[in-house]
């Protein structure tokens, strides 16, 4: 089979959040089960800057929109058994990759573009796989345009939400303006969300199958309370669209095999081992260990992730006279509050604004907790990576949160392999993370704990499995 992943960012090229690797993973699990795939991103700026395969000029051709008629180069490179296209256009030469006023139209030329390629190839895919707001007009271009429409008369489309609060956001007249595709579209509702054009709700339209990153996460979109104005064209869709949670990449994340961290371990050997990591840690980063558990947070410093009611939590935790660790960057007030809370406790406590890989594996490595509180998250990375390296997540429990971290309540210690609550409030939090230390000082239990979160299986194997069973049913059903 022939699958086509067209999307804005993807490791080991670019990268913003778990999009790039949510494409990566995907892509490479793909191949080594003996599938065809190729992968087709802008040509940014940063890509140029640091690439270091080698890169051929493959295709080139006009790509008009409307009255712009813009020369589009793609280039190519291979990687990890996937073959990558990389759509060259001064749109991408920037030092960033979003956040600009001209997003819309920059995607715009990147998706036509990806539509001509696909059209112009010898065999055209059997599957496009098309992930967020992004490239998310492209099922529509390629079923509503006639020019095209019959060369992508076999392929069948699937479209994959990541993050619905960014929904690709247009002006009516862009439809034309942009994609010359005819003002009826969103006269009749097929592409109008809240009185405007939605490339997301495009690609969730016209695309075959709809899926996203979680099954909870997918049942909470379906409501108006989590559907974020998508609830309704989603439950129209309702028998089309499927939750698939993602997995994490194995061989990046290994702690027997980890280069950055002190004392690498495995199922049998992580709870000596976990100790000299935490010892080296608190050398590296200055704070003194009081024999308490160690918390930590690895993301980023925005409203999503919980931060609100965050700090009580971790006041509460600090007098006691547990350590915690910070890495991440985001909305200056957190950084602020962040940087206030360490001034008080500057012995228990160590931030680093911004993000550095390493370090954050040498956290992963070393903390007993992990904190992740969020007000929502379609799938959630970090607390697989963190049961992955033996670490008990602290989650509240939605979206993928809910899917990947079974609770500790008392009689289900054979299972449980992380501590969870459901109300978004402040004292939930602090309640869940006083039950978590409390836990902390039963070492028999909190080891049968952390080896259930470390034999948990969060691969990709299994999560490209259920994606090739979409493709295959989608394949049959042509």
């Amino acid at each position: 089979m022939k699958i086509a992943m067209v999307a804005s960012e993807c490791r080991p090229f670019c990268k913003t959040g778990g999009l790039a690797d949510v494409v990566y993973s995907l892509s490479k699990e793909l191949t080594v089960i003996g599938e065809e795939v190729m992968v087709i991103l802008p040509f940014y700026q940063s890509i140029k800057n640091t690439i270091k395969t080698p890169v051929k000029l493959v295709d080139s051709f006009v790509v008009n929109m409307s009255w712009r008629h813009h020369e589009a180069k793609v280039y190519c490179t291979y990687a990890d058994g996937i073959t990558f296209y990389f759509v060259e256009h001064w749109y991408f030469e920037r030092n960033h990759l979003y956040g600009d006023g001209d997003d819309g139209e920059r995607f715009a030329f990147f998706t036509l573009a990806a539509r001509e390629f696909l059209a112009r190839q010898k065999k055209v895919p059997n599957i496009v796989h098309v992930h967020d707001w992004q490239a998310g007009m492209l099922p529509c271009l390629c079923k509503v345009d006639d020019w095209y429409r019959p060369g992508f008369s076999k392929t069948q489309f699937v479209m994959t939400i990541h993050n619905p609060a960014f929904q690709g956001m247009l002006d009516r007249d862009a439809l034309g303006d942009l994609y010359n595709l005819p003002l009826s579209l969103f006269d009749d509702g097929k592409v109008r969300l809240m009185d405007r054009v939605s490339t997301l709700k495009a690609g969730i339209v016209f695309a075959d199958k709809i899926t996203t990153v979680s099954p909870t996460h997918r049942q909470e979109l379906l409501t108006p309370e989590g559907g974020m104005h998508l609830d309704g064209v989603l439950n129209l869709r309702e028998w089309d669209f499927c939750g698939i949670l993602n997995g994490i990449d194995y061989l990046e994340f290994d702690p027997e095999h980890d280069q950055y961290i002190a004392a690498p371990y495995g199922p049998t050997n992580f709870w000596s081992k976990k100790k000299l990591n935490k010892a080296a840690l608190f050398k590296e980063l200055n704070i003194n260990d009081y024999d308490r558990p160690l918390y930590s947070i690895v993301s980023r410093l925005t409203w999503q992730k919980g931060l609100d009611i965050l700090f009580p939590a971790m006041e509460e935790l600090l007098n006691r006279g547990c350590n915690i660790i910070v890495l991440g960057s985001g909305e200056r007030q957190y950084e602020l509050k962040l940087e206030e809370l360490r001034s008080r406790y500057p012995n228990n406590m160590a931030i680093y604004i911004g993000y550095n890989d390493a370090l954050a594996h040498r956290i992963y490595a070393a903390s007993d907790f992990f904190m992740m509180p969020s007000l929502f998250e379609p799938c959630g990375l970090g607390q697989m990576i963190a049961q992955r390296y033996g670490t008990l997540p602290i989650v509240r429990r939605t979206g993928g949160l809910k899917d990947s971290v079974i609770n500790f309540d008392s009689g289900n210690e054979n299972t449980a392999n992380g501590f969870g609550f459901d109300n978004y409030h402040p004292d939930d939090m602090k309640y869940t993370c006083i039950y978590a230390y409390d836990t902390w000082f039963n070492k028999p239990l909190i080891k049968k704990l952390m080896k259930n979160a470390i034999t948990t299986d969060n691969s990709w194997a299994k999560s490209a499995a259920n994606y090739l069973g979409v493709y295959k049913e989608l394949v049959n059903r042509k």
